[in-house]
């Protein structure tokens, strides 16, 4: 939605600033509420040492927060997909018409962490995918629940897991979340990567963000690590 996007990009810039302070200064909504949901039956076979995963559920801050906060995950990076470098750009994104989502690139060890894991902690933590087009407070295409698949066989395990989430009923509404054909994730600007552990007063972050990561580590505690593996520690 335009007027909220306009607002989390002036409060983004008080926040870079230092003068945001507690989340009582504004008011975004409420977190979304986990789902405790079964692992999938059908995950991922492989030998390799690493593997990246590309995922789109709201606002990349929490995104990126939860999958900093997962055990085995070597990298969660902020970004776009879904569309074209030339408008891989947070405020032309903000629009909703450049086939964009925002999205988080993760980079993980298949020996210490599936992939099928990983699509546990997506569907059941990092957002809520029933949701069409919106989440939380987010409204528009640009923050729709949608799956990147990198090789055919994350394709088949993502479609498997989809399939066994609604013939369960593990949501009270049929989920949405769109698999789309990968074509390229492009990184997005230094301010966004690590928000999450950079501004933790930030009002969105404590309202939307925070709980997220507190119900990953109530959910599933052997896979919750508490520092988080972030971007710019690696720059």
């Amino acid at each position: 939605m335009k007027i909220l996007f306009t607002w989390r990009r002036a409060l983004l810039g008080l926040a870079a600033a230092g003068v945001i302070g507690q989340c009582a200064a504004f008011s975004f909504g409420a977190a979304e509420e986990a789902v405790l949901i079964p692992p999938p039956a059908l995950d991922e076979t492989t030998q390799a040492r690493s593997e990246t995963a590309v995922f789109a559920g709201g606002c990349f801050w929490g995104v990126q927060g939860v999958f900093q906060h997962v055990k085995g995950v070597k990298q969660a990076v902020s970004g776009y997909a879904g569309g074209t470098a030339d408008t891989a750009r947070y405020e032309r994104v903000g629009e909703g018409d450049t086939g964009h989502a925002e999205s988080v690139e993760v980079t993980f060890d298949p020996s210490r962490i599936s992939y099928g894991t990983l699509l546990q902690i997506y569907f059941s933590v990092a957002h809520n995918p029933t949701e069409l087009n919106r989440q939380g407070p987010d409204t528009g295409p640009q923050y729709r629940s949608a799956i990147f698949p990198q090789s055919s066989e994350q394709q088949r395990v993502a479609q498997a897991y989809i399939a066994q989430l609604d013939a369960a009923g593990s949501f009270k509404k049929p989920i949405v979340t769109r698999l789309e054909s990968y074509n390229g994730f492009y990184p997005a600007e230094e301010e966004h990567q690590d928000f999450l552990t950079e501004h933790p007063t930030y009002p969105y972050i404590v309202i939307n963000d925070l709980p997220k990561v507190a119900q990953l580590k109530r959910l599933y505690p052997d896979r919750y690590q508490e520092k988080p593996v972030l971007v710019k520690a690696g720059l």
